[in-house]
């Protein structure tokens, strides 16, 4: 024991092992931190789908638009993996500001036309005022010829608004479903664009408005924050059936190759024979008790 004791504590003397101890790391270059930590993430606003092209000024000619596959544009790095290929589309610019006068009677709009945008899940009606045209989502029953209003006027008594009609949340009578709603007064309407999508106007109290959003949520708003009436268009849109891997992959999304694989069942359905058949016995009978016979004597 004591030899063994003497062998340690030399150990822990040695030069090798304070060495050992004492070495300090190599420092790592900030080039190479860089590369391995500045990869950008999924989210924060940007999709890695597409760029569109935007003009100087507001335009409806359908626009200019480079397809990402998921890559970042600077790097060319795959940062979303689930995007790529996908049909090449123009898109519409929807001018997202519905203004109207503020007194007097409303602004009266026509509908020219209700077309599919391949970059959107709802449907987009080009719409005409005086010598100016312009895109908004187009709701559920639009179609061409409609004439709709837009007033940031709030009177005395609730308005009967049709679908389409863009009012203050104010000026609305409450169970009215509405869209494309602001958060706050003169910010762009920024809420409730999906495809068949709609909110409630619940209550009203003081100067404010609560509405129920899609996801069941109550959040109160100014009664000056402007939005449409009516549901947003593509009501089908969540209930259609992709069908096909070909419709899927034309739809931008990439598939996941190589995971699913049918005969060895890695990553999908394991395919294993049947266990062995095996018989179930009766259960065993219980052995008889005895029979104890007392004679008293």
């Amino acid at each position: 024991m004591a030899n063994l004791a003497r062998l340690f504590q030399r150990l822990l003397v040695s030069p090798i092992a304070r060495d050992v101890r004492h070495t300090t790391a190599r420092p790592i270059s900030l080039e190479s931190l860089e590369i391995l930590l500045n990869k950008p993430k999924p989210g924060g606003g940007r999709s890695f789908r597409r760029i569109v092209h935007f003009p100087a000024e507001y335009t409806v000619e359908p626009l200019r638009v480079t397809n990402l596959a998921g890559r970042d544009p600077e790097t060319g790095r795959v940062i979303a993996k689930g995007i790529g290929g996908g049909i090449k589309h123009k898109y519409h610019w929807i001018k997202w500001v519905r203004d109207g006068p503020s007194e007097g009677p409303p602004q009266t709009e026509k509908v020219i036309a209700v077309i599919h945008d391949g970059c959107r899940t709802a449907k987009v009606a080009l719409v005409a005022v005086g010598n100016e045209m312009k895109y908004i989502l187009a709701t559920e029953n639009m179609k061409a010829g409609d004439l709709i209003k837009t007033s940031r006027f709030i009177p005395r008594i609730p308005v009967r608004a049709n679908e389409g009609d863009a009012y203050p949340l104010g000026a609305l009578q409450t169970g009215t479903q509405i869209h494309c709603l602001e958060k706050f007064p003169g910010q762009h309407c920024h809420m409730i664009h999906a495809a068949g999508t709609y909110g409630t106007v619940v209550r009203k109290f003081d100067d404010l408005v609560v509405v129920q959003l899609p996801s069941k949520q109550e959040f109160a708003f100014k009664q000056t924050c402007m939005a449409t009436v009516g549901r947003v268009s593509n009501v089908e849109h969540s209930k259609t059936p992709i069908g096909s891997a070909q419709k899927n992959r034309e739809l931008g999304n990439r598939p996941r190759s190589g995971l699913w694989q049918r005969k060895d069942g890695r990553h999908g359905r394991k395919v294993r024979r049947l266990p062995p058949m095996r018989v179930i016995p009766p259960p065993a009978e219980k052995p008889a008790k005895p029979l104890k016979l007392t004679l008293k004597l």
